[in-house]
């Protein structure tokens, strides 16, 4: 008897311990979702405000001569610089250059 009767009280703490932890866990997604939910808007936000900074900022660069040559400039000469494909060589001036005629590269 009082063995069926510790295995009631152990099936209910069983019983009350899962419960528990689905409460907890359920709690957590509650707070997870509603955490994900305000980033995802507070992203939007920020996505539909760039345009306008960065149009914002173009119009601003755009209207001095020498800052947009400046810019334009330096955005060329990055371009290869980030392909890793090409390889640049650097000549110094009033330097002589030879073709290789079968390989086509160049030594200086």
């Amino acid at each position: 008897m009082i063995r069926q009767i510790e295995q009631k009280v152990v099936n209910r703490l069983r019983q009350v311990t899962a419960a528990i932890e689905q409460d907890g866990a359920n709690r957590v997604n509650i707070i997870r979702s509603a955490s994900e939910r305000e980033a995802a808007v507070e992203f939007a936000k920020a996505a539909a405000v760039r345009p306008r900074i960065v149009g914002a900022a173009l119009a601003d660069i755009g209207s001095d001569p020498d800052i947009s040559n400046a810019l334009f400039e330096i955005l060329e000469t990055q371009k290869p610089v980030d392909r890793p494909d090409l390889q640049v060589t650097v000549v110094p001036p009033n330097s002589t250059i030879f073709i290789e005629p079968s390989t086509g590269s160049a030594l200086g």
